[in-house]
């Protein structure tokens, strides 16, 4: 039997799998500093109105439409306003979540063997979406430093730009360095993607979540504010933190001929698919009602947390914890000479805590582990400190 080749990369058993599998079959409590699943973390979500608002009579009518039912996305344009976007519904299309919005934009803006370019370090999901539409993805550094924080290398970025390069992609705030894009930055990008006749993807599904050390304001979305075909990205799954409910979308901004064109080619690609639940679009005006509510214990949660850790990293010495301008995530640099899997290894194997090591974001060198921020704070603080307090055999 052949198999396509989108999928001729191979995942052999690794030494973290196996143990972390031995650990959950002798049933052993994990510090799981891993865990971003919002609904696993003993938040208080308004469990009434939420189940009302998915059980909704109007759901039990199958009302097929490729952008998205009118109402949702109407209340979908309402939250830019609020950002000061004057967004127009009718540039908005629906999809079941953001990873669908990839795939879909990958076949909008590429043939099989054309490229995108992606932040480094980054989500390792976005180079096995373009890779699952026959696109390659090409990585473009961010830079760290202790005065200014995660910044693109923007002389990179046009370095890498070829003949074959379809779109560039910013995630904002980055997951997992929490970076923001600045104004100055989205500025570069669309005159970049403007010279070279490429689109803009921008993702923003954690900009509502600004941390402590967030740019003045920081750019909560770069929808209306360029000049070349852009794609700004978001959904339900970190902005009112239900990723079961399925819901995502994609704003289509810039120029305006070449909005509305791909805005007619995207709708018919949605028609073949029509892949988002009818529940969760007569659903949208009432769950974006109530975000508030969540939002503030999330944010509550990341502050208490990351305190915490910068309290810790600094009594112990043996650690750093990088700038964080938003997102779920802690970056931690470790002050030792251990590689990233004999670390993550020995914490799990001696104190049943699971931290990402560095490698899996890509990050250049040894020495960083992703934390989330989510956990509650017994379990982040009883796990970081075996992190930064006790010395690995």
């Amino acid at each position: 039997m052949a198999f396509s080749r989108r999928y001729d990369w191979h995942f052999p058993p690794n030494a973290l799998g196996e143990l972390l599998a031995r650990k959950q079959a002798a049933g052993r409590a994990l510090l799981d500093l891993t865990q971003s699943n919002p609904t696993r973390v003993g938040l208080d979500y308004a469990r009434e109105a939420i189940l009302a608002a998915l059980a909704r009579p109007g759901a039990l009518v199958y009302e097929p439409s490729p952008r998205g039912r009118p109402e949702a996305l109407g209340a979908i344009a309402e939250y830019y306003h609020g950002l000061g976007c004057p967004l127009d519904a009718a540039q908005l299309f629906l999809t079941a979540s953001t990873s669908e919005a990839y795939g879909h934009l990958f076949k909008l803006l590429g043939d099989p063997g054309d490229e995108v370019l992606i932040p480094t370090p980054g989500y390792p999901l976005l180079a096995y979406l373009a890779r699952f539409e026959g696109l390659r993805a090409v990585s473009y550094p961010t830079r760290y430093s202790e005065e200014k924080g995660w910044s693109l290398d923007l002389e990179v970025i046009e370095a890498l730009v070829t003949p074959r390069t379809r779109a560039v992609l910013a995630v904002s705030p980055n997951n997992p360095t929490g970076a923001y894009l600045k104004p100055a930055e989205l500025g570069a990008l669309d005159a970049l993607c403007t010279r070279h006749d490429l689109a803009l993807v921008v993702d923003e599904v954690f900009a509502d979540y600004a941390g402590p050390t967030a740019p003045p304001p920081p750019l909560r979305t770069a929808a209306g504010r360029t000049r070349c075909l852009t794609f700004v990205l978001n959904g339900f799954s970190k902005m009112v933190a239900l990723p079961q409910v399925k819901l995502g979308w994609v704003a289509v901004c810039g120029d305006v001929d070449l909005a509305r064109e791909a805005g007619r080619r995207l709708e018919a690609l949605l028609d073949f698919y029509l892949s988002v639940a009818g529940p969760v679009q007569h659903a949208v005006q009432r769950l974006l009602a109530g975000r508030e509510a969540i939002q503030r214990q999330i944010v509550a949660r990341l502050e208490v947390n990351e305190a915490w850790l910068h309290s810790q990293a600094d009594r112990s010495g043996h650690g750093r914890v990088l700038r964080r301008e938003g997102g779920w995530y802690a970056v931690v640099e470790l002050h030792d000479t251990l590689d990233d899997e004999a670390r993550v290894l020995d914490l799990l194997e001696r104190w049943d805590t699971l931290v990402h090591p560095g490698f899996f974001y890509d990050f250049n060198r040894d020495g960083f582990v992703v934390l989330s921020l989510l956990p509650p704070p017994e379990i982040f603080q009883a796990g970081a400190a075996h992190l930064l307090s006790v010395q690995p055999k």
